[in-house]
């Protein structure tokens, strides 16, 4: 009796883990968090690039090719030296930033994004903070994840093609990915036939182009054929894996980070905290800082709380009540030390990790909300417009008077799982 509910059991979340992509919300957030994150710092560093990551830099073009022959990174800024490579690739490393927060064909664009990130931070490894390293690898864990599935234009374009199929319309053919595919095998055929790419790198990418066109065809050819299921099931199988990587990963971040403040002499004496706030490096609000580090009691409370926070997060997983509550401790004093410590993007970083862990009715609800806002605002806009054509005599097309009924909007962006093509 208990060998067949064991067996029971794991063929459940064996179907759980196969049937569809979990945490769909969860991994959208991810998504738009490190994107953002990432383009806000290349924005903010934007006057200081050639110094951090181009040719005027005191880490110079021939150090960083000595290094990433030897530890085997990947950059394509050690393609050429030139200023004006640079500037390419610090461009497109900013452009595909801004379109995977929007959720524009995500697949390409989270490669794209990986990309650039290794690129960037590969060049010169000494440049940034703690929150450079969580941003580096989740840009590959990223990769794998089926990040578009909600809150984006992806999941938008599939869900307009769904309902004119369901009106019995023609939906419109998609143009740009194949577009999109075809440039970019033309430019990785040019990089693999120069030899600026290993043999593991070079067999990665040509994999993904071509499971991508795999995928396209497939989907535009026969979308409910047994060979689109299975591509489903691989994607699923995938995102879900990458997915518990990166609950792994941060875990691991703080569990490791606690257990070694721990060993600490002073963090066991309750003063670590005090120190960083009299150093003028982290000290952006010196007046703040000075009042902080001023209260003995404080400096102690809040370095033993960093402690027990960091070290039992990963146990407080099995209670999602401990966990709601400590991850929005951690998502606060992330918060602080953005402000206090002047680290904004490393708090970034963290918070986009920790909202992994996010429950899904806390992201429904808030989707919806900004879904109402948004809905608010059209019709504020909508009447706006109408007061305007009454008052000239014109009659707008499409302007409907206020409190008239109007066409059909959907509440809010993907609450579904949604297999889509992105």
């Amino acid at each position: 009796m208990r060998a067949g509910r064991f067996a029971a059991a794991i063929g459940r979340g064996i179907a759980r883990v196969t049937d569809r992509p979990l945490a769909s919300y969860q991994t959208a957030v991810v998504r738009i968090g490190f994107a953002g994150t990432w383009l806000l710092f290349l924005l903010r560093e934007f006057p200081h690039r050639h110094e951090m990551y181009g040719p005027d830099g005191p880490w110079s073009w021939d150090l960083a090719q000595q290094l990433i022959a030897g530890n085997g990174a990947f950059s394509v800024l050690m393609w050429s030296d030139s200023r004006t490579w640079f500037e390419t690739v610090y461009a497109l490393a900013v452009l595909s930033s801004v379109l995977l927060l929007l959720g524009w064909r995500t697949r390409t664009m989270s490669v794209l994004f990986m990309v650039g990130v290794l690129s960037l931070q590969n060049r010169s490894v000494f440049m940034g903070d703690g929150g450079d390293n969580v941003v580096h690898l989740m840009a590959i864990y990223l990769v794998f994840t089926r990040c578009g599935l909600v809150w984006s234009l992806d999941a938008r374009r599939a869900r307009r093609s769904r309902a004119a199929r369901a009106r019995g319309e023609r939906a419109s053919p998609d143009r740009a990915g194949p577009a999109l595919w075809a440039v970019l095998g033309f430019a990785l055929l040019l990089v693999s036939l120069a030899g600026w790419l290993s043999a593991w790198w070079a067999g990665f990418f040509w994999s993904l182009w071509a499971i991508q066109g795999l995928w396209w065809s497939v989907g535009r050819r026969a979308p409910g054929h047994e060979l689109r299921s299975l591509l489903d099931l691989i994607a699923d199988v995938a995102h879900n894996a990458a997915l518990l990587v990166i609950m792994a990963e941060t875990c691991l971040i703080y569990a490791t980070a606690g257990w070694y403040k721990i060993q600490g002499s002073r963090w066991q004496d309750g003063t670590a905290v005090h120190y960083p706030l009299h150093l003028d490096y982290f000290s952006p609000w010196p007046a703040l800082s000075e009042l902080l580090a001023a209260n003995g009691i404080l400096v102690m409370l809040v370095t033993y709380g960093t402690v027990i926070v960091q070290v039992a997060f990963p146990f407080t997983l099995f209670n999602r009540r401990v966990k709601n509550v400590l991850l929005a401790v951690m998502m606060i004093e992330h918060a602080a030390i953005a402000v206090v410590l002047g680290l904004p993007f490393f708090s970034l970083a963290m918070i986009a990790a920790d909202a992994v862990f996010l429950p899904t009715s806390f992201l429904g609800r808030l989707g919806a909300g900004a879904a109402r806002a948004r809905e608010r605002l059209f019709r504020r806009r909508d009447r706006r417009d109408v007061g305007k054509g009454e008052d000239r005599g014109v009659s707008w097309p499409g302007a409907r008077r206020p409190g008239a009924p109007g066409p059909a909007e959907p509440a809010h962006v993907g609450f579904a799982h949604e297999r889509s093509g992105t």
